[in-house]
């Protein structure tokens, strides 16, 4: 059975929400089911670890590029 909630916040904070989610092409209501999956622990690790990826995608260790010998080096 699914039950409807209601949640209060500030109207900006609202419409910013909902702009973001229309940017990703989702809905607050299917973020908000996602965060609440998440929050109830009912995540697979699976899941746990696709959302690392994401998270991680910007990150870069740095701007060196190891030739192959270099990167096998060990002291």
């Amino acid at each position: 059975m699914v039950k409807n909630i209601t949640l209060s916040a500030e109207d900006v904070l609202i419409e910013n929400a909902r702009t973001r989610a229309a940017m990703e092409k989702r809905t607050l209501n299917d973020l908000f089911r996602e965060w609440l999956l998440k929050y109830a622990g009912g995540q697979k690790r699976t899941d746990k670890l696709e959302s690392l990826w994401i998270d991680l995608d910007g990150v870069r260790a740095g701007k060196t590029k190891f030739k192959r010998d270099e990167a096998y080096v060990r002291d």
